[in-house]
């Protein structure tokens, strides 16, 4: 597999998606956090289209509005303008309960700090997703091994996170944002508190998924190591985007 980059390409271009489906749009969104004393115009009708099976990171300077964006692309966040259209539904149809359901359904999460449960063990935290959305207990433990088993640690399956490195505790965060067979996974900083070893193994597994399943990935990160991997690397600076890069894999 070879990869080359390319020229960031012109503004009137830096948002147009790749060839194939949209799986997610941005159109002209806007979100201002306003405490009274404070007024931050944190996107600035930003427009971006994701297709389905890329992998895109979004870089650029602390506070530019990297995961305001992914918030608000994943309805974490509500917007103070424009649109989120997601599988072809804007989100501003789907009722809180609705948008709460499509995310458990249809998306996967991996943060910076992993954010298991200290007191269950790795295939308990993978599983428990699915035991929230009222899975079968023995369907939800079937899963959650094999999402295990996609990261590699299936034999890991009994400890705890305190029994786990950081490495391999983000890889049950992997593959809890797998268990529910997501059409996308949001990853905000995944490898940011790695050490660049267990970083670039990170990065890989995420692209070898990818790859071979044809997820869909958006990949918040300071980390030009992890940008270099993805399919295109999206700039952003003070809540606007303002250039692309395409990284043509073959």
């Amino acid at each position: 597999m070879a990869v080359g980059t390319s020229a960031p390409v012109r503004a009137a271009e830096q948002t147009a998606p790749r060839a194939g489906v949209a799986i997610v749009e941005a159109r002209s969104i806007r979100k201002t956090y306003d405490t009274g004393a404070v007024r931050v115009d944190a996107l600035r009708g930003v427009d971006l289209a994701l297709v389905q099976g890329e992998m895109v990171a979004i870089m650029g300077p602390s506070g530019c509005g990297k995961t305001t964006l992914l918030n608000c692309l994943s309805g974490l966040d509500s917007l103070d303008g424009g649109e989120v259209v997601i599988e072809g539904t804007p989100l501003s149809e789907m009722s809180d309960r609705e948008r709460t359901d499509y995310r458990a359904r249809r998306m996967g999460f991996v943060f910076q700090f992993y954010n298991l449960m200290p007191v269950l063990t790795a295939v308990e935290n993978v599983e428990l997703p699915l035991l929230l959305a009222r899975a079968d207990g023995g369907e939800a433990r079937r899963r959650a091994l094999d999402a295990l088993g996609l990261v590699g640690l299936r034999e890991r399956a009994s400890h705890v996170p305190d029994a786990l490195s950081g490495g391999e505790r983000q890889r049950v965060t992997i593959a809890r944002s797998l268990v529910n067979d997501p059409a996308i996974v949001w990853a905000d900083e995944p490898t940011g508190d790695l050490d660049s070893e267990n970083a670039g193994e990170i990065v890989e597994l995420m692209r070898r998924l990818n790859i071979e399943r044809g997820l869909t990935f958006l990949i918040v990160t300071h980390d030009i190591a992890v940008g270099r991997k993805t399919d295109r690397i999206v700039r952003m600076v003070d809540g606007v985007i303002r250039s692309e890069e395409l990284l043509g894999v073959s």
